[in-house]
């Protein structure tokens, strides 16, 4: 816990802590990512699921992965950042630590989609119930961690 207490006097942590307006901005960045993500997961997850038959998934994926790795990469950056703020609260809360292991199984999710050889065929158009299971977990994933952080400042 030592180290967790130490996190919280890094000086992005302190400017957190002591303005109002960064911590504003830190967090509606995050809320931002959440947004990119999870706005471009789920079209593309819901297409893989057969909604939107007159776009073409090939059309769909490039643009939209890059778009959620964009919203990705946000999120755990400012998510992080935001952690230093209350370190040691925060991992003694139930649902950050349910956030951090929905995370995991849902990056681990998209990985396994995007590097399947079921995934590239899908881009071609051939969808398979691998690829509609995966995209069924993703939808729910997604949403669980995005419960997940909510329930974070109700604990």
């Amino acid at each position: 816990m030592e180290l967790l207490a130490g996190v919280g006097t890094w000086p992005g942590a302190v400017l957190l802590k002591q303005s109002g307006t960064a911590y504003l901005f830190v967090n509606a960045s995050h809320i931002l990512g959440l947004a990119l993500l999870i706005g471009a997961i789920w079209p593309l997850d819901l297409r893989l699921l057969g909604l939107f038959h007159s776009v073409p998934v090939a059309a769909l994926a490039p643009v939209l992965s890059r778009m959620a790795g964009i919203g990705l990469g946000l999120a755990l950056v400012t998510g992080a950042w935001l952690f230093t703020v209350r370190p040691v609260e925060y991992a003694r809360n139930a649902a950050f630590l349910w956030k951090l292991g929905l995370l995991a199984l849902a990056v681990a999710n998209i990985a396994l989609q995007h590097r399947s050889a079921a995934y590239t065929r899908a881009l071609a158009g051939e969808i398979t119930a691998v690829v509609k299971l995966r995209a069924l977990a993703s939808l729910m994933l997604w949403l669980a961690v995005l419960l997940a952080g909510r329930w974070i400042g109700f604990l």
